[in-house]
């Protein structure tokens, strides 16, 4: 049976991964594609339907993107989103404008339940917009379906060409009922049945590698982390001996970490790797010196990460591929396509120009965090690495504002353990998406025993997310604050305050920088 997809084409906006996500949840193939992609490309694929996502251009404007008007004609159900609304209102006739007054936010919105994508959905709802375009007027043969006091095409569709369209974004959290619309699309107008499950992902994608890969070499950027330890374990399950992992310590891991990994990995592991530990501390704390903008810190670290593994590479002879473990969200907010670039992961945006390999393999690529934590359960990694706290790859480097130096790695390392132990001994770990502490470069005045201080202030981040592309911040209870800002300051060198940062995602985002 042919495997039952929905294709995403992406405008630029940042929610456009998430949409595939939500797609997935509901047990069908996604895939994101440029709205660039060829009709007959798309007809190739037969795709159940397709979605445009949000983006931030004005659809009037001659330089945004457009698309095929052809499109339309395909009998294929589309779902426009945001600026994917506007171009099917703006392509098929209708009117788009600047809107009088803009929306930002969580919004309540009236819909028509008679619509098939409202009808399990409250008459009044909370739905998240982010425009400042708007539908003036919808399209000759469409109806609105929903409306807010200031936007009156909050929503509409044309059921006999299996056109429909939302103004606002449903595929994020705050959107309530959100994932009642993007079923109402995917079941009852694509006739999607669900039949897309991550537990074959693994047999898959270890096929596809032992294809690809045949009887090249293989260097693994190991870090330790989730993403990098199911793509090490899918390697290894695919082509053996021909694996290397290359686990570089730059001084920026968590507390012990660089023993743990080691014991894991290592030797006298459990797994078939072949295992080198390069301890390159200095080397990553002098290219950093003097260093304090967040972007030049990303590429600095994922430059020095391909340079140490081009070193090892020449060690151990010709090496064809190098994995890396990138997932979904590394690559949105690198810019995927049209979409802005919030930031640069070193496994994306941060690599340099010459790379001395065949080719890059990143295996994980188009999956979220708990898809990647599935797939290691399935592949029999133990729960407590499976389900361990999500790290970047530059490591506590974006987790200390500003300069990097040793001390203060010593620093974030010590907060950051005292606070992942409290929250294990609350019993509140498995609850939350992510919290780790952070350095900030404030200095302040204190007092301790009957002594000045003048130190830093080390800040704690939790949050509560399901995607890692929104989330919102964590109510941790106060007395597990409070034990953990006590001991922080009475056993941390160097520090006398402890913030707790209450942002959402967002504005923010998760880490720091």
């Amino acid at each position: 049976m042919k495997q039952e997809m929905i294709i995403v084409l992406d405008f630029g906006g940042q929610y456009n991964q998430l949409i595939a996500r939500r797609v997935r949840e509901c047990h069908v193939y996604c895939e994101v594609h440029p709205y660039t992609l060829e009709l007959d490309k798309i007809r190739e694929m037969e795709p159940k339907g397709i979605i445009f996502t949000g983006g931030p251009n004005s659809v009037y404007l001659e330089e945004s993107p457009h698309i095929d008007p052809d499109i339309f004609n395909m009998n294929i159900p589309i779902l426009g989103i945001c600026y994917g609304s506007q171009l099917i209102a703006y392509t098929l006739g209708g009117q788009v404008a600047t809107a009088p007054v803009s929306e930002y936010g969580k919004t309540q919105v009236s819909v028509d339940q008679s619509s098939i994508l409202f009808n399990n959905v409250e008459a009044t709802t909370d739905c998240w917009m982010s425009h400042t375009d708007y539908i003036a007027k919808a399209p000759e043969g469409f109806c609105v379906t929903a409306h807010t006091p200031v936007c009156p095409v909050a929503a509409m569709e044309c059921p006999e060409r299996k056109l429909y369209a939302t103004q606002f974004h449903p595929e994020v959290m705050h959107t309530v009922e959100g994932i009642k619309m993007l079923r109402g699309f995917i079941y009852d107008v694509c006739g999607c049945q669900g039949n897309w499950k991550m537990d074959s992902f693994a047999s898959q994608a270890i096929q596809s590698l032992r294809e690809k890969i045949g009887t090249g070499k293989v260097l693994c950027a190991l870090s330790g982390g989730v993403d990098s330890s199911v793509a090490a374990v899918l390697l290894s399950k695919a082509v053996g001996k021909q694996l290397t992992c290359v686990f570089v310590d730059h001084g920026l891991l968590r507390k012990n970490e660089g023993d743990e990994v080691e014991a894991v990995f290592g030797p006298n592991g459990p797994y078939e790797l072949n295992f080198i530990r390069v301890n390159a501390q200095d080397r990553f704390y002098a290219k950093l010196a003097r260093v304090e903008e967040p972007e030049e810190k990303r590429k600095i670290i994922g430059a020095e990460f391909i340079h140490v593994f081009e070193e090892e590479a020449k060690k151990i002879g010709a090496v064809d591929f190098l994995v890396q473990g990138t997932i979904y969200p590394d690559v949105i907010e690198s810019g995927l396509g049209k979409s802005a670039v919030i930031k640069s992961h070193h496994n994306v945006g941060g690599l340099p120009d010459c790379v001395e390999f065949k080719e890059i393999v990143e295996p994980l690529r188009l999956l979220f965090k708990d898809e990647v934590r599935k797939v290691g359960l399935e592949l029999g990694i133990p729960e407590h690495l499976v389900f361990r706290q999500p790290f970047p790859g530059p490591g506590l480097g974006i987790r200390i504002v500003g300069e990097v130096t040793a001390e203060k790695v010593r620093i974030v390392q010590e907060a950051d353990f005292i606070y992942r132990d409290e929250i294990g001994k609350a019993g509140i770990d498995m609850e939350l998406g992510q919290y780790f502490a952070a350095l900030t470069n404030m200095r302040s005045v204190g007092v301790m025993g009957d002594f000045r201080t003048y130190d830093y202030a080390v800040v704690l981040r939790s949050v509560e997310t399901s995607d890692f592309m929104t989330a919102e911040a964590a109510q941790i209870p106060w007395e597990v604050l409070q034990r953990v800002m006590n001991r922080i300051v009475n056993e941390v060198k160097g520090v006398n305050r402890v913030f707790y940062d209450l942002t959402s995602k967002p504005p923010g985002t998760i880490e720091f920088e």
